[in-house]
């Protein structure tokens, strides 16, 4: 008898990104009474939602820390390891950081899913963090009710590179790395209507690493950046805004978008996070006049599994930028999506 490939999604509630705790119930589980240990090397927490945490070394450089896991978004347990991999490595590019190590964080099924599965999730870990160029060197796990992998993984940087979430600069514009739509395309993949060849686009997308956040590192003039995920684009945007103490502009017909997602979204495939996160973020919201908005509440918060890096750039480094982006591959989003402006009543307007 020929056994049935394992699908990994149907052992999980979530998927990807998507597994994130509601924008609104976070900043919930967040207060606490106990006060905050005022830590001075400390250069960034958690009080501005940004990647990861970074600690000033006292010589010019600092550490960066973070940690990032979820549950399977794709069937195949390799990919599944890739996709967790590259998107927990990509907080450290989206501080404008070089990973130096990392360490895996596994639960996982025994009882349910074998050992091998487990094995070839690590596998698929293994192969992006040797194209990163780092070991994985360790982690920790345990047996638990669903899949769930990701990794810890510090990164080093100059701090005069170091690029934050909440330092955008009225007049700047912005960018994006990767198109948007993994959420539907990858709910898509779930119910079992995808095309095959956006399911490889998919995971094409999700495994592809964020180099170019080392490199956008080093221009003085991209002043803020952070990577899209759970929160979607209008999630992670609202939050450089907000915290950079003005709003923004984002131009909506140039937003790239990952082929065949209006073909999924006309038969009503939407993540469940996209609602979580539109119940978040829409009363920050307004759209010109002439926005398809129901496209748009579907599209902006969809939730990304290893997005694209948002990048806030100063007018004057724009085609610095640009040129950057054309010897990473990334001729097609060399079109700023958005811009910084004064603070208003509403932290994002979406326009045509």
């Amino acid at each position: 008898m020929i056994q049935e490939p394992i699908k990994l999604t149907s052992y999980s509630k979530g998927a990807g990104c998507g597994c994130k705790i509601a924008p609104n119930v976070l900043q919930e589980i967040l207060q606490s009474s106990i006060p905050i240990f005022n830590q001075n090397n400390l250069l960034v927490g958690n009080d501005t939602n940004d990647d990861a945490s970074v600690v000033d070394l006292g010589n010019g450089t600092a550490i960066i820390s973070t940690t990032d896991f979820f549950m399977p978004i794709v069937d195949s347990p390799f990919d599944f390891g890739k996709i967790a991999a590259a998107n927990s490595i990509s907080d450290v590019y989206a501080m404008g950081g070089k990973p130096i190590m990392a360490i895996a964080i596994l639960g996982w099924p025994i009882e349910k899913l074998s050992v091998s599965l487990a094995q070839e999730v690590l596998d698929g870990a293994r192969t992006i963090c040797n194209q990163v160029g780092i070991s994985l060197s360790g982690g920790h796990s345990i047996d638990s009710a669903e899949p769930i992998f990701g990794l810890a993984v510090t990164g080093s940087i100059s701090i005069k590179n170091l690029k934050k979430n909440n330092t955008a600069q009225l007049g700047d514009y912005l960018f994006i790395t990767k198109p948007i739509g993994v959420g539907i395309m990858s709910t898509a993949q779930k119910r079992g209507v995808i095309q095959p060849h956006h399911e490889e686009s998919m995971i094409h997308q999700m495994s592809k690493i964020n180099f170019i956040g080392e490199q956008l590192g080093e221009i003085s003039g991209v002043n803020a950046m952070t990577d899209i995920t759970g929160f979607g684009l209008l999630g992670h945007l609202t939050e450089m805004a907000k915290e950079s103490g003005l709003s923004a502009e984002l131009y909506y017909s140039d937003i790239p978008l990952m082929e065949g997602i209006r073909e999924y979204l006309a038969q009503r495939i939407i993540p469940d996070a996209t609602y979580r996160n539109w119940n978040s973020y829409s009363k920050t919201t307004a759209f010109e006049k002439g926005v398809n908005v129901m496209e748009a509440f579907n599209i902006l918060p969809d939730p990304q599994t290893n997005g694209g890096l948002l990048i806030s750039v100063k007018e004057s480094s724009i085609q610095q930028v640009v040129d950057l982006f054309k010897q990473n591959g990334l001729s097609d989003f060399i079109k700023p999506i958005g811009k910084i402006v004064t603070k208003s009543e509403k932290i994002i307007e979406v326009k045509n």
